[in-house]
This record gives C-alpha cells, sequence and structure tokens, in this order.
C-alpha cells in the first residue's frame, strides 16, 4: 500500500504535507520511495533532498497508463513506504484521453455512468495504482463549508478511496473545534493538523518554489518540518497506509535502477551494456547540472546509463574546464535567467560549448538549455547576456506564461528523432525567442487539440543541436535515448 496526497486545488498545501510526513518517515530511519505525478521538476528536488532516493514521475501524458503502474512497482520493491505528491486539484487534467492509450474500467456501472476522471489527474493515477487518497484541505478560510468540500470530494466518483483529511492551516483551538464538528457526519478520518504557520512556507518564484539546491537553510527547514509532523499527524493510522508492498518487481523491474539520486559533480561509471539493437554505447555525455540547468526527470538519466553512457555531471556556471573525452552534451532546463551574468561572465566554458557543436558534437537542450545555446539571454529588468551563440536568435523573458502538454510531429531527422516521430511534451516557461528558426524541429499542437487549430513550429536544428522549449520524458521512448547515443557514437 501507499498514500496519494491530493487536494481540492493548487496552493493548498500538498508539497508542504507531503515534506513534512517523508521528513519525519526518513527521521525514523525508514527507506522512502516518493513519486510525484504530472511533468513538475522542482517538487521532485525536495522529494529527493529529504529521502536521498531520485523521486519518480508519474505522468501518463508523457508516458502511458502501464509506463505510469511499471514505473511505480518497479521502484517500491526495496523501500519501507511509498508516497505519491498529486498535481494540481484531485481531478484536474486534460480535456480527453490519448488514443493509445487503454480505457478506465470502473467497477460498477452507474460510476461510469454518472462520474468521470480527467486524464493524467491526481485521481487518474489514484485509480490507476489503486491507492487511497490523503485529501488536503486548506481551512484558513473555512469552518463549517469544510464538510461539503470533504463530501464533494469523496463522493464525486465512489470508486475512488479516500483514506482520510489532514487539515491545514488552522488557526487555533476553537478553528478547529468547529472543523471537527462540521466534519463529524462524515465518518472520514481526520489524520493530520497542521496549524497556521508561514515560517514553514517554501519561498517561490515566476515558475513555482525555489529549487532545494538555492535555499541554503533547507536543512534546518526540513527538521522543522518533521518536529511538526511528529505531533501533527497520527501516525498509528498513517504508517500502515504508506508501508509498501512490493510485488516482485512486474514486467521491467529490472530497469532503471536509479543509483544517481544527486549527482553534484561527480563522474559515474558503468561497464558496457549491450542495448536493444545488439550495439555498445561505450560514450561519456555531459550533462549540464548545477543550480541554472537542473530540470531532468531522473528516468531519462537512468535510460541512458542502462544504454551504456557514462553520465559526466558538471557545471557550465561554476566549472572553468570542459569535461573532457565527451562524445555528447545534454543541457536541461532550469533558470538560466537568473543566474545569465555568471554564466555568460564564464567565458571559457562558453566558448568551449560553442567549439564543441561546431565541431559536430550531438547535443540535446531543453528549455533552459536552449536559451544558454542562444546569441544571448535577455532577463526580467531588460539586461542583455551573451550566451553560447550557437542559435541566431535571443531569449527574452517576459511576463506571459506558456504553460502546457503539447503533441507534437518531427518535421526532420535529428539526433534525437526521425521526420514524422511522434512525441509528446510539456512546456512551462517565461521566455520567448526573438527571432524564430527558419528550419523548424516540430510542428506541435496543445494536447488534444491536433486537427482544431493550425500547428505551431518550435525548435532549432544546427549543427547536430535538437535544441526546443518542449521538454520530453523517455520511459515509454526508449528509440530517444538509443537514436541519441547512437549519433554520439559515430559522430
Amino acid at each position: 500500500m501507499a498514500l496519494v496526497i491530493a487536494a481540492e486545488r493548487s496552493g493548498a498545501g500538498k508539497t508542504t504535507v507531503t515534506i513534512a510526513l517523508l521528513a519525519y518517515l526518513i527521521r525514523r530511519g525508514l527507506n522512502v520511495q516518493s513519486f510525484k505525478v504530472g511533468p513538475d521538476y522542482i517538487d521532485p528536488m525536495f522529494h529527493a533532498f529529504v529521502t536521498g532516493r531520485p523521486c519518480r514521475n508519474l505522468d501518463p501524458v508523457l508516458t502511458s497508463e502501464s509506463y505510469v503502474k511499471k514505473c511505480f512497482s518497479r521502484h517500491i520493491q526495496d523501500v519501507n513506504c511509498a508516497l505519491v505528491e498529486g498535481v494540481m486539484g484531485l481531478f484536474d487534467g486534460v480535456s480527453r484521453k490519448k488514443e493509445e492509450k487503454e480505457e478506465l474500467r470502473w467497477e460498477s456501472p452507474e460510476a461510469e455512468q454518472n462520474y468521470s476522471i480527467s486524464f493524467a489527474s491526481t485521481a487518474h493515477v489514484a485509480y490507476l495504482l489503486n491507492l487511497p487518497v490523503l485529501f488536503v484541505i486548506d481551512c484558513s478560510r473555512l469552518s463549517g463549508s469544510v464538510a461539503a468540500i470533504a463530501h464533494g470530494f469523496r463522493s464525486f466518483n465512489p470508486d475512488l478511496k479516500f483514506a482520510g483529511l489532514v487539515l491545514n492551516r488552522v488557526a487555533s483551538d476553537r478553528h478547529l473545534e468547529l472543523l471537527q464538528d462540521a466534519l463529524k457526519p462524515l465518518n472520514l478520518p481526520i489524520l493530520g493538523v497542521l496549524r497556521r504557520d508561514e515560517a514553514v512556507t517554501i519561498p517561490d518564484r515566476h515558475l513555482g518554489l525555489i529549487p532545494a539546491e538555492e535555499l541554503p537553510n533547507l536543512h534546518a527547514a526540513i527538521d522543522k518540518l518533521a518536529d511538526l509532523a511528529a505531533v501533527s499527524f497520527d501516525w498509528d493510522q498513517l504508517l500502515p497506509l504508506l508501508a509498501a508492498t512490493g510485488n516482485g518487481g512486474g514486467e521491467g523491474s529490472e530497469q532503471l535502477s536509479g543509483r544517481h539520486s544527486l549527482p553534484s559533480g561527480i563522474i559515474t561509471q558503468k561497464d558496457d551494456v549491450v542495448n536493444s539493437l545488439g550495439k555498445q554505447f561505450g560514450v561519456r555525455i555531459a550533462v549540464a547540472r548545477d543550480r541554472a540547468f537542473n530540470f531532468y526527470y531522473q528516468d531519462n538519466l537512468d535510460l541512458l546509463e542502462e544504454l551504456g553512457a557514462e553520465l559526466v555531471f558538471w557545471s557550465p556556471l561554476d566549472d572553468s574546464v570542459f569535461p573532457n573525452n565527451v562524445q555528447g552534451l545534454y543541457f536541461g532546463g532550469g533558470f538560466p535567467e537568473v543566474f545569465a551574468q555568471k554564466l555568460s561572465g564564464n567565458v571559457l566554458i562558453r566558448d568551449a560549448v560553442r567549439n564543441a557543436i561546431f565541431s559536430g558534437m550531438p547535443t540535446y537542450a531543453e528549455c533552459g538549455g536552449l536559451m544558454y545555446l542562444c546569441d544571448s539571454i535577455v532577463d526580467f529588468d531588460g539586461n542583455s547576456w551573451q550566451g553560447v551563440g550557437v542559435l541566431q536568435t535571443s531569449a527574452a523573458m517576459g511576463k506571459r506564461l506558456t504553460l502546457g502538454y503539447r503533441e507534437a510531429v518531427a518535421l526532420r531527422d535529428s539526433s534525437v528523432l526521425t521526420a514524422l516521430d511522434e512525441v509528446w511534451g510539456h512546456e512551462f516557461h517565461r521566455s520567448h525567442l526573438t527571432v524564430e528558426p527558419s528550419n523548424p524541429v516540430y510542428h506541435s499542437w496543445r494536447y488534444g487539440k491536433r486537427g482544431e487549430v493550425e500547428a505551431v513550429a518550435e525548435g532549432w536544428g544546427v549543427c547536430q543541436v535538437h535544441a526546443s522549449y518542449l521538454h520530453l520524458h523517455w520511459g515509454a521512448r526508449r528509440d530517444i535515448p538509443a537514436r541519441f547515443l547512437q549519433h554520439c557514437a559515430d559522430a
């Protein structure tokens, strides 16, 4: 068994509750595996900071329903407890299912007729994994109405299991008494009560929470959350619900072992592994990993290693020497706009990256990585900072947020895709390019809108660069990292 932490909306306190639970479980000496519903990168960083294990994203849009189930089963085999943090409100998802996905099968005809679960919602993942929901309610502006909220969410789809409630941001003993009285007729256990406390709030900025690596006092904050969790939750009831019960691994359990949860400038080594093409990729891939570039799905890194690559983690921000003897570059997303001045000032590294790319080194760059490869980055204050200069455009920050799942078709061959390949990805950025690519990598549509709206041309391909705002999860597409490594081996 495990628990899914859900809420009625974003901002209700799912992440705070999740981190508090994780911190207390780790303090008790338990091995804990965490998961995050959806495409988010930042919340999983906090999970990993607390547990020392990579947090795994469960996203049926970016992967598939079957992959979500296999991934969950695979990673609970050697742990004591498992916990899944949801996304947005419990029933918030996308408007339709992808055609190749299996249909949800309801336990009762009445539920099938009268209720629905949005695809890729927290409820969808809870149903796929057959896990109970621990429901967080922000009580800061509620008293008797809390019962209507709890009753409505619990009854909206009878096939979902509710373990109980966490009452968050409770103001006083009298406030708690009012909430308890209102909830009593529902016979729904209150498994946690968190008082209103601004001291345990994690700061945020334009794309959400500030990543764990940028918070110098995070250890102290986590200790405080563990202290809070010790006295705020009903552990006699919670611990049995959180206990992970492995089933022998399931299909694919031998894959994606995730040995590198928090790489920090280290070089990791692995014996050559024969991939599905019957070849050995004995190549070294330089993976940019620092405060500016830290948006990576752990499964992507694991797949590269599984296919035989040696990952060299390095910092374009702080390093003075370019990694030696590497055959490929991987730039994930992150916050290059926040560190643009320092990235620009590291001239030796910028020059080395540019020279490597122009010499033909295969390079994969997502979002923040794309921005770094541009001629310049224009920050929120209008300051322009020189970039690597491979892409003849500038990345300018703005107020407009581009957010959502995308369905995309490759327009031509690249180091990761072949022409007409279809992928599903996610965009999340406040920058835009001042010059659009003349020979784009993709045509993309908002998820579920293909054929209804005009496609957007997106992505740059220069030399052997594949650079795009689109974030991809390779879990259900092993051919993508295999193709990339093949190009690296052949370059």
